[in-house]
């Protein structure tokens, strides 16, 4: 079966290796984001003497003309980020498929893995599924989930995500070569789903009238090799990478984002409910006790 590759990243040069490794399956072109160009993926791709087709508008008349003579039975799209318009969806024989870090029709859209922690989920899937002009709308091919626990944050969601697409997308490509798929429709798991948007340079700033359990939700769902959850002391930046739950912490009123305590391992700050313990941070200065963390310079 004839593949056209449309990806970028670890997820992307992950699948590529599992699906050049069947003999049965060949990659007749990558391509790859046109603003970023991941100089990794087309060196795998030039190493295997698979042609790169770049294009700033994928669904342009030239793009297509250009493409269609490589014959592609599919074409497969794992974190590519353009829209595929239904000339190009269609244009294999096997359509068009994406693999979603997101345990859809939940989570559709963006930074999935951020937004699952933030929304203090109890797990994550990962789908593959038909592409349609909706925005990860189509239908289900392949979906599997995965806990987290409080000992998980973003790093390690995404260490699952990089291994775990490029198996379950193997798996889906499988299926539609046997032609032995069952796609489920999305509206008969729940016909409202959910989408969440991309997150921008200002969603990492705290607020800490919100919960313990929120603001630690929201730290490490932005820790490193995210942006870091930010706060400011005096007008100074402090960026807290890693922070934990204060077991029997009980709620009281006080001036939240105030440093209350010292820990062996870091800081005590009170938040809208309880304490938390900020255990890993960036600042450039000394932090006293009854200092205020601000969401301000």
């Amino acid at each position: 079966m004839k593949i056209g590759y449309f990806a970028d990243g670890p997820w992307g040069h992950n699948a590529f290796k599992k699906i050049i490794s069947d003999d049965s399956l060949e990659i007749v072109f990558v391509t790859v984001r046109y603003d970023k160009k991941d100089e990794t993926l087309i060196k795998l791709a030039e190493e295997n003497q698979i042609p790169v087709e770049l294009s700033e508008k994928i669904n342009s008349s030239e793009f297509m003309s250009r493409i269609e003579k490589y014959e592609a039975d599919l074409f497969v799209s794992m974190s590519f980020n353009q829209i595929f318009k239904n000339e190009m969806i269609n244009l294999p024989k096997y359509k068009t498929i994406n693999c979603h870090a997101g345990k859809l029709p939940f989570y559709r859209g963006r930074n999935i893995l951020n937004w699952a922690l933030i929304n203090d989920e109890k797990e994550f899937g990962i789908t593959v599924h038909y592409m349609d002009e909706g925005i990860d709308t189509g239908d289900i091919i392949l979906q599997e989930t995965y806990p987290i626990t409080d000992d998980d944050d973003y790093g390690t969601l995404l260490q699952t995500a990089y291994e775990a697409c490029a198996e379950i997308l193997y798996r889906a490509i499988k299926l539609i070569q046997k032609e032995n798929v069952i796609p489920m429709k999305q509206n008969d798991i729940d016909p409202v789903g959910m989408y969440c948007g991309m997150r921008v340079q200002g969603d990492e700033i705290i607020d800490w009238t919100q919960t313990s359990r929120e603001i630690f939700n929201f730290v490490r769902a932005l820790c490193i090799p995210g942006p870091q959850a930010t706060s400011w002391i005096r007008g100074n930046k402090i960026m807290i990478n890693k922070a934990r739950m204060v077991p029997g912490a009980r709620a009281y009123k006080n001036t939240v984002g105030q440093v209350v305590g010292r820990t062996k391992e870091g800081l005590l700050i009170k938040t809208g409910d309880t304490i938390l313990e900020i255990t890993e941070y960036t600042y450039n200065g000394k932090v006293k006790i009854g200092d205020r963390l601000e969401n301000h310079e």
